[in-house]
């Protein structure tokens, strides 16, 4: 049933309270099922698009207060509020993105008979237009692939290179002592689009070109800038002159309500349309971006461009609780999920409540423990491979896990070293080098009516990547460049050709027997484990709905003893996690640095239930 509420703010004076009144109850299914039916019939993906909005505000999908509702006087000590939005489920397909656009283009793909893996590339190639400061063809992409007919998970890197003439004494020779964040110095290929064809080739039945259509249209055509977008693309004063043009005429960012076109844009995405990615790698489109990235200083060249291809990999895995958790290996971060889950499974989940200070304080301990050894061995596996076997050993997670105490720990160590090379701490652990709110991600997810699934992120890493946009292209380039470093002997020290560390990560995990559970993910650079670590516990072990765990309170650890809490988290929990000395902060409201989790869970009887989170604009459907 679907409730359906008012907030009402108390005016008194610093009151800033707010208390919703019930108005009435509808039943969700045959409210979504109707108008959306209705919907399809009458008008096609403009109308999902309209009604997607026009129901918002009657469902209960307005943002919630700046500050918590007034807890009842009884109220449990670690209760939180139920979920606001309605859930969203259906019996053979549902989507997840990062924008009601994508997601009501995906909804579209699938009911028209199309795979997962149809309706994925067409909702990636659509967020690279109406989240550009977040991802586009300038970046690079992931995903895995649940094959619903061999139950086979398979992993897709979409990650680009650096140049091959980016050699370590290319930036001593030019007194640069780390590596740039920004600029040209710090921008690699951009694979994204590579991995786009790579994935309609294996598991797709449409075209790219076809999967491109409406993301030329809106490039072309235009969209509406949301809040959110107008409040994210106040970064926009840092670009370049082309992209102050195109996301901040005249000194200002784009407003609310205005529309964003970028014809350039279109013109590049109809040019690999026409041609395939070899637009990009090798032809004109990737002959503008060297030639540009060239006269900026960057050692970036076509030849670069045209070398590159996305490679399919083998997923890495670890039992938890009688499920598989899949997730993409090296040069990605998703070890660090892995490692997180195995330790808190060892120590034994027997909390009370999922926002239990005690089980809160083991999770970020563990988190801590893995970032450590992230930092030390997570690079190109093709020219530093981790020892992933020992990394994800049960028993070595056991021992780990033995390491976390009743006090935070200000400092961890790798669990091992077997060589006196340094390790990457000094330079990259945790968030010291991501701005807080950064928006730096999109992630999405599609399941088929065949039982087949993909869960999809891509980035520019931080918000609008290098800073630059090439004029003639419209393309925003990454900055994945600065997850190298230039440390002597280190494992992610940058080299010509070489993958560099990547935040990126995705998950999907299967029963037993293989079968399809879920998919999850998040934007939030380091964040991104914590984020679906603390919701797959909550659903696992707790019981939450999909729904309900993407909007529950989080924390999200820094670095050292910087823990930082939602305010809707009760204040028990609070209390008890600084008393274990944790420095804890507080963040009002729902913000962006704490993910934007979307989930797709299949449940025994083969219903698709959705989870998607309100901290920035993910929207879902199924049917």
């Amino acid at each position: 049933m679907l409730k359906v509420f008012r907030y009402q703010n108390h005016l008194r004076p610093g009151a800033g309270a707010h208390r919703r009144r019930h108005l009435m109850t509808l039943p969700t299914s045959e409210l979504f099922g109707r108008a959306l039916g209705g919907a399809l019939r009458e008008g096609g993906l403009r109308a999902v698009l309209l009604l997607l909005f026009f129901l918002a505000p009657l469902t209960g999908c307005e943002p919630p207060p700046e500050t918590p509702p007034e807890a009842a006087e009884e109220e449990d000590l670690f209760e939180v509020e139920p979920e606001i939005r309605p859930e969203v489920s259906g019996m053979h397909g549902a989507v997840t993105a990062g924008h009601p656009l994508a997601a009501a283009a995906g909804y579209e793909v699938l009911r028209n008979g199309g795979t997962a893996a149809d309706a994925a590339v067409t909702m990636a190639a659509i967020l690279a237009v109406v989240r550009p400061h977040m991802n586009g063809v300038g970046g690079d992409a992931f995903a895995l692939f649940y094959d619903g007919e061999t139950r086979e998970v398979q992993a897709l890197n979409g990650s680009g290179k650096a140049a091959e003439g980016a050699t370590p004494e290319f930036f001593l020779e030019q007194e640069i002592e780390e590596m740039p964040e920004t600029g040209p110095l710090a921008v690699t290929v951009p694979g994204a689009v590579s991995a786009w064809e790579a994935a309609l080739q294996r598991h797709g039945t449409i075209s790219l070109a076809q999967a491109l259509e409406p993301a030329i249209h809106f490039a072309r055509e235009g969209f509406v800038v949301t809040t959110t977008l107008a409040a994210d693309l106040s970064g926009a004063t840092r670009l370049n002159e082309a992209g102050r043009e195109l996301y901040a005429p005249g000194g200002d960012p784009l407003p609310a309500g205005e529309i964003l076109r970028n014809p350039a844009l279109a013109a590049s995405l109809q040019a690999i349309s026409d041609e395939g990615p070899g637009a990009i790698y090798g032809g004109e489109v990737g002959q503008a971006l060297a030639d540009f990235l060239e006269a900026e200083g960057s050692p970036l060249r076509l030849e670069d461009f045209a070398a590159h291809s996305a490679d399919w990999v083998d997923p890495v895995s670890l039992e938890f609780q009688g499920l598989s958790v899949h997730t993409l290996p090296p040069n990605s971060q998703g070890m660090v999920l892995l490692q997180t889950l195995g330790m808190v499974e060892a120590r034994g989940i027997d909390a009370e409540s999922a926002f239990a200070p005690e089980h809160l304080h083991a999770l970020v301990e563990a988190k801590k423990l893995a970032f450590a050894d992230r930092d030390r061995w997570v690079a190109d596996p093709e020219t530093d491979p981790a020892p992933m076997g020992r990394l994800l050993d049960p028993e070595y997670l056991a021992e780990r896990a033995q390491q976390i105490g009743s006090e935070a720990a200000a400092e961890v160590a790798p669990g091992f070293e077997d060589s006196d090379e340094p390790t990457a701490s000094a330079s990259r652990a945790g968030d010291a080098g991501q701005a807080a709110g950064d928006g730096d991600t999109v992630y999405l997810i599609a399941v088929d009516a065949e039982g087949n699934a993909v869960s999809w992120v891509q980035s520019l890493f931080h918000s609008f990547g290098s800073g630059l946009v090439e004029p003639e292209t419209g393309i925003v380039l990454q900055n994945r460049g600065g997850g190298f470093n230039l440390q002597e002997g280190h494992p992610n020290r940058i080299a010509p050709g070489k993958r560099p560390f990547h935040t990126l990560m995705a998950t999907l995990v299967t029963g037993s027997g293989g079968e399809f559970e879920m998919a999850m993910g998040t934007p939030g650079g380091h964040g991104q484990s914590q984020t679906v670590a603390q919701a797959l516990i909550q659903m696992v072990n707790f019981g939450m709905s999909p729904q309900h765990a993407a909007e529950a309170p989080r924390y999200r650890s820094y670095d050292g003893l910087t823990l930082r809490l939602e305010s809707r988290l009760p204040e028990t929990t609070r209390a008890g996690l600084a008393g274990m000395g944790h420095e804890v902060g507080v963040s009002q409201g729902w913000t962006a640095p704490f993910g934007n989790l979307q989930i797709i869970r299949r449940d025994a009887n083969g219903v698709l239930r959705t989870g998607v989170d309100m901290r920035r604009e993910a929207a879902a459907l199924a049917y």
